[in-house]
């Protein structure tokens, strides 16, 4: 039986091969193309280079919010519109933090001191507990009462809206900064390369937290609950597990991510009210690409994603970014609607 089942997988997973192979390269011609255009369009090669770089720098930040809604969607099996609204909280709670704290000297080459890591430190905690209570006063009653996952849905899309009205309510509509005034230098790389250090940072917590995350799932306890759940929920609560402390742990690590996510794009250009939003469509992107459910998947597609929108702001407004990001799911979808990261 083994052998048989053997025999007749193996059609199925050289089409998704196949299938992956070629929506790889797909993708590899299209970013190929957008080069060469900058390019006709005047742009030199290191400005090229140092948009990929900015591009992969981006990707980080994207790959924090999506990686959690990826897993949010694993667990839960319903698209989370209001994940924007928890990166936004993320990034608002660090910058109460930053201005009760005193500043101190900015770290090494970055733009930041101390007091930036410590409200790092604390909105990634207080968003993922916001995001158990969104669960617990909504969610949760939509679970016990069996509702379709249209509902879930819709609600998610209503407390999108209901998070953003509080946030407008305790720090307003204007726009802030972290740092007003501190210079943020640019470091000078291999080939003509320039990056700010506050960019390599992101890179690099965006790697660490991915890391912890599939450490986590793969060699834990929880994780392996998590797993199960994901795969079966009703056969893993028949087997003792306690389905709802794994989702709200899920929700917890969901939000912690979002809000890691919101704080390094807040560092990187500013905050507002609507910033979640804004990256709320390049996230579902990302996630589409790697493959949902997949949190490589989701940091593989972030990166992607993020070298598009730059690459392209050499021969386009940079305001047309979130217009890249929907073409590439667009395309993604036609393609391999499953994602890249699968074996189906």
């Amino acid at each position: 039986m083994p052998k048989t089942m053997t025999t007749l997988q193996q059609p199925r997973l050289k089409a998704a091969l196949q299938g992956r192979t070629a929506t790889s390269l797909g993708l590899l011609i299209i970013l190929i193309a957008m080069c060469l255009t900058g390019l006709a369009q005047g742009a030199g090669t290191e400005q090229l280079l140092s948009l990929i770089i900015w591009g992969i720098m981006l990707g980080g930040i994207i790959a924090l919010g999506s990686v959690g809604l990826t897993l949010c969607y694993g667990v839960l099996k319903f698209p989370n519109f209001a994940h924007g609204e928890l990166v936004t909280l993320g990034a608002y709670v660090a910058y109460s933090v930053v201005q009760l704290l005193p500043q101190s000297e900015p770290i090494w080459r970055f733009s930041f001191g101390w007091e930036m890591l410590a409200g790092l430190l604390v909105a990634i905690p207080v968003t993922g507990l916001a995001a158990m209570l969104v669960d617990r006063a909504l969610y949760s009653r939509l679970r016990q009462s069996k509702s379709a996952l249209v509902l879930f849905a819709m609600a998610s899309l209503g407390m999108a809206f209901f998070l953003r009205s509080i946030i407008y309510m305790v720090w307003g509509s204007d726009f802030h900064f972290y740092y007003v005034g501190r210079a943020n230098p640019a470091l000078q790389l291999p080939l003509g390369i320039r990056v700010q250090a506050d960019q390599l940072f992101v890179l690099g917590l965006a790697l660490v937290l991915v890391i912890l995350l599939y450490l986590l799932l793969a060699k834990t306890r929880m994780g392996k609950a998590m797993r199960a759940t994901a795969d079966n929920p009703d056969l893993a609560q028949i087997r003792g597990i306690d389905t709802e402390r794994v989702i709200a742990w899920t929700w917890v690590i969901s939000g912690g991510l979002a809000a890691a996510g919101g704080v390094m794009y807040g560092l990187a250009s500013q905050l507002r009210a609507d910033m979640g939003f804004t990256l709320l469509l390049p996230m579902f992107a990302a996630v589409l690409l790697g493959g949902i459910g997949n949190a490589f998947g989701a940091l593989i597609g972030a990166i992607v994603i993020g070298i598009a929108i730059q690459v392209t702001s050499s021969f386009m407004s940079p305001a047309y970014g979130p217009a890249v990001a929907f073409a590439l799911m667009v395309l993604v979808l036609l393609m391999r609607p499953q994602g890249l990261f699968t074996d189906r």
